[in-house]
């Protein structure tokens, strides 16, 4: 089934040239079926690219899918355009009254600050609460996977003496949960990360089972089933060239910045990074679709009330 976003967001036209179907808004009103709710709070900087990455996911998945682009309202972030923001996005506040089926939360670049010096972490703590009775099941990506892990369990982040960044291996540690359904056994998947979450304080919390894990690059992904949150702290969203933009815009600002491990072939930036991780991305993605689907009332009051 196609997936339902604004005529004229730009992520459309890069969705419809890769072959995907994309729902005009006059077509999905007279589709007699209640299409999947989806929120995506997008914190990250380059917005386009996040929304094409993520829409192209779960609009691949056989059911109808109507997103809905979320911004805070406290902190307005100053590289997008205001047009775009004010024609394509809501403020969490416009929408709090609202129920979904499925919520993203992203991730953001402010990993090194303290959370509570984050602009918007207040807001962000009600939006995790909101997502208690107002969500069936929430995706916290990468910095928002550490966020809602400081917010539901008091976890801390810890950072790295250097950037974990690459395409490292990861191993399934729980081969019958639902979301890991179709999985291998082994799993490339992209890393970019100065800070990481420990394993250890993840052992601890009751009611939280580990998913992914890397001997190299640390724990990966976890479900945390009685809050209903997926914590993703890696990025199988991404685009084949996404850790080569990352590399050479630092290394044009005069970062610090290795080479993106297992990531170029050869090790050499001049020849083209393969995706490996692809078919996994739309898979987990796909389980993931499937179980909220499973959970989800078709009435839409009656989500949060179970």
């Amino acid at each position: 089934m196609p997936i339902k976003i604004p005529d004229d967001l730009p992520a459309r036209q890069n969705l419809e040239a890769e072959g995907m179907v994309v729902m005009s808004e006059a077509d999905a009103i007279r589709q007699d079926i209640r299409p999947l709710r989806i929120g995506l709070l997008n914190l990250m900087p380059q917005k386009q690219k996040t929304e094409t990455q993520i829409a192209r996911l779960i609009g691949a998945t056989p059911l109808q899918i109507e997103l809905t682009l979320v911004t805070t309202g406290s902190y307005v972030p100053g590289n997008v355009s205001r047009h775009h923001l004010s024609n394509f996005y809501r403020p969490w506040d416009e929408v709090r009254d609202q129920k979904f089926d499925g919520f993203i939360v992203t991730g953001a670049p402010v990993e090194t600050l303290p959370f509570e010096e984050v602009k918007y972490w207040d807001e962000l703590c009600r939006i995790f609460d909101w997502t208690q009775t107002n969500v069936t099941s929430t995706l916290d990506i990468c910095w928002g996977a550490q966020a809602a892990l400081k917010h539901f369990h008091g976890v801390e982040k810890y950072e790295l003496p250097r950037k974990m960044f690459g395409v490292y291996p990861h191993r399934v540690e729980a081969s019958t949960a639902p979301l890991m359904r179709g999985f291998c056994d082994e799993v490339s998947i992209p890393v970019s990360r100065h800070t990481e979450t420990r394993r250890a304080d993840l052992e601890a919390l009751e009611g939280v089972e580990i998913l992914l894990d890397s001997e190299e690059a640390g724990l990966c992904m976890a479900e945390d089933r009685p809050r209903r949150q997926i914590y993703m702290l890696n990025h199988l969203e991404y685009d084949a060239r996404t850790l080569g933009d990352e590399y050479e815009r630092d290394l044009g600002e005069g970062k610090p910045i290795d080479l993106p491990k297992y990531y170029y072939p050869g090790d050499d930036p001049a020849r083209e990074p393969r995706n490996v991780w692809r078919s996994h991305g739309h898979l987990f993605i796909a389980n993931w679709i499937n179980q909220t689907y499973q959970n989800t009332p078709f009435d839409e009051s009656l989500i949060g009330t179970r």
